[in-house]
């Protein structure tokens, strides 16, 4: 059988831990040379054991525009080319409107659209003419789920991007797609500074939400990456790609 992903490049942020970590050890075993970001040094050796022994751990804060600057100029130091971005870096920050500060806005903004944006530009001379660049949306984007506004306007603020920089990039055969995730299995819950039964609770509230009834799992999200990252996906341009037990649909 062969590597979908072989002699292929892939740069994936927020590769630490959940979706992005998985769809790391999936873009190994398909042949990628991969490198991931974290915003920690503690998380990036934390996974280091995890991953191929080839992967390029790089810290990095997807919210600091001048970081991007330098993660490219990292990525170009060490790869020939670019023919994969996963942009899975994400603040999923919620709180009902009267409980937002511009601060906390700011963050939430620069991590999950400006950062991306301007890690995009700086990569640009770098990529392949049949570069994937995969965002990460969500479900969040499509329904109106209370406290999600702030996270919600910037995950629909990347699906958008899909489709424009589709189509100011389809000539360099640069494809840009979105993939969005529904309720997931990872450790986004822990965020929520709930105690272990309230944690237990609300997964349990969300799956009521899911027609499924249950939450999806990293591996099922990084086999979708795989598919966007793949030449198998080469027909899919400005799309969104919803792997979410049905929540956006039905």
């Amino acid at each position: 059988m062969s590597l979908r992903l072989k002699n292929k490049y892939a740069l994936i942020t927020g590769g630490t831990a959940g979706i992005g970590l998985e769809a790391a050890k999936q873009f190994c075993l398909e042949g990628a040379s991969v490198a991931i970001t974290g915003r920690s040094a503690e998380g990036l050796v934390k996974v280091e054991g995890e991953l191929a022994e080839n992967t390029i751990l790089i810290q990095n804060d997807s919210s600091d525009i001048q970081q991007q600057y330098l993660l490219a100029e990292k990525i170009n130091s060490v790869f020939p080319k670019l023919d994969i971005l996963y942009i899975n870096a994400g603040d999923v920050t919620h709180k009902s409107l009267s409980e937002w500060d511009e601060e906390s806005f700011d963050r939430v903004i620069n991590t999950n659209l400006k950062g991306p944006f301007f890690l995009i530009r700086s990569l640009l001379p770098l990529l392949s003419d049949s570069a994937s660049i995969i965002l990460c949306g969500s479900v969040s984007a499509q329904i109106g789920l209370p406290k999600s506004s702030v996270y919600s306007a910037s995950k629909a603020a990347l699906i958008s991007l899909a489709r424009t920089l589709s189509g100011e990039l389809k000539h360099l055969g640069i494809r840009v797609n979105a993939l969005s995730p529904g309720p997931t299995q990872t450790g986004a819950f822990d965020k929520f500074g709930l105690s272990k039964s309230e944690q237990i609770e609300l997964i349990n509230q969300v799956k009521e939400l899911v027609p499924m009834k249950r939450l999806g799992t990293p591996l099922e999200l990084a086999k979708a990456a795989v598919f966007l990252a793949s030449d198998e996906s080469a027909y899919m341009l400005g799309s969104e790609l919803l792997i979410d037990g049905g929540v956006g649909n039905l």
